[in-house]
């Protein structure tokens, strides 16, 4: 039951290259993307990286090749590889969502990591029910091969693990890999590490913060076959990882609750607007084994990686800029309002968002920041 291979294989310069690239400021993994995309190697790209920021109106600050050699010599010492979508150990579903990140931190058995997927989140206030289905459903998934995947987090998340410590679970970590939250589930991951595997996007030495964590949600949903969400309340954490889960094409799960529980009532919710009841592994298994069975290819997200144009004449820049303000905009409607073409506008956003002054929202909506 593993999903594919690796195809690539990078070379320690290229290595140290892409993470100098994605610890440059302003670089996050679309942009990230875009670049390479463009220039063909993270080595050109940051050679080009000074002029693009001073274009979209600042400098934005370069990570030193003496920056990154200290990070990969800290990871090595902690035991976490940094792997790029396309090799072997990097998770091939969460390589295709748009914004994938281009250097993941893993350790552990990272065999697991080439395994199918299963998410299981709910409430950290979770009910002596929801945990002791939460357990159940994630031991029945994992002697059915597959992995369980889900955040450290109390409550759920926990149980989830716990029930799954034998047969392999990857636990997603909101900051740094020496800087385990909650704290007193540094025991469990230590446990499921023998088995399991853990990864994040952060450096050594970060700390999460709370707009971490949606960040990190959207990898729990990007590396599964789908997401079962098996305690929620209005406006919870897990209800954001179902809707990412929806937005990448991947199956929602939910499990019913008692309408007079309010843990209950984002589930209930989720139910009535499509997502799949579940009363045991069976339904998720039979529902994810036709997906399982079609090939997966890396280019199987959407792109938008159209060629871009540094050409651009100064007027057009200030056009589009003109056009930009706080509130969110398509990209659709700056290319028809501007009268521009698509490329110059791409890469107009580009250089503004490396020099600090773009803001990108969910839904491809851009703002000045």
């Amino acid at each position: 039951m593993h999903d594919r291979t690796s195809q690539i294989e990078l070379t320690d310069s290229e290595r140290l290259d892409r993470l100098r690239l994605i610890r440059s400021e302003n670089v996050g993994p679309r942009t990230f993307r875009s670049l390479l995309n463009h220039f063909g190697d993270a080595r050109t790209a940051l050679e080009h990286l000074p002029d693009m920021a001073r274009r979209g109106g600042a400098a934005g600050r370069i990570c030193t090749a003496e920056e990154a050699k200290a990070e990969l010599a800290a990871c090595k010492k902690h035991g976490v590889n940094l792997v790029a979508p396309g090799e072997a150990t990097y998770p091939t579903r969460l390589a295709t969502i748009d914004d994938a990140p281009p250097l993941l931190a893993v350790r552990g058995a990272l065999d697991v990591l080439a395994r199918p997927m299963i998410a299981i989140v709910g409430s950290r206030n979770a009910s002596g029910a929801g945990l002791k289905f939460a357990n159940a459903l994630a031991h029945d998934l994992g002697d059915a091969g597959f992995v369980v995947i889900s955040g450290l987090a109390r409550g759920i998340d926990q149980a989830a693990h716990r029930a799954t410590v034998a047969t392999g679970t990857v636990a997603v970590l909101a900051g740094g890999h020496d800087r385990i939250y909650p704290p007193e589930h540094e025991d469990l991951l230590a446990a499921l590490l023998e088995q399991g595997a853990a990864i994040s996007e952060m450096p050594l030495g970060h700390v999460p913060r709370a707009r971490d964590f949606p960040r990190r949600n959207r990898l729990i949903s990007g590396a599964a076959l789908g997401v079962v969400i098996v305690e929620a309340a209005h406006r919870s954490g897990s209800l954001i990882t179902a809707r990412m889960a929806a937005e990448q094409g991947r199956e929602v799960f939910a499990v019913p609750g008692s309408p007079l529980d309010p843990r209950a009532a984002g589930t209930n919710d989720l139910i009535k607007q499509g997502a799949a009841l579940v009363t045991g592994a069976s339904d998720i298994i039979n529902a994810v084994q036709p997906i399982m069975e079609r090939p997966l290819a890396l280019d199987a997200r959407e792109s938008d990686d159209e060629p871009l144009d540094f050409d651009t004449d100064p007027s057009e820049r200030e056009r589009i800029v003109a056009l930009l303000g706080p509130s969110p905009v398509s990209l659709d409607d700056l290319i028809r309002m501007s009268g521009l073409s698509a490329t110059i506008v791409r890469t107009v956003l580009l250089e503004l968002e490396l020099a600090g002054r773009l803001e990108r929202h969910g839904g491809g909506l851009v703002s000045l920041s």
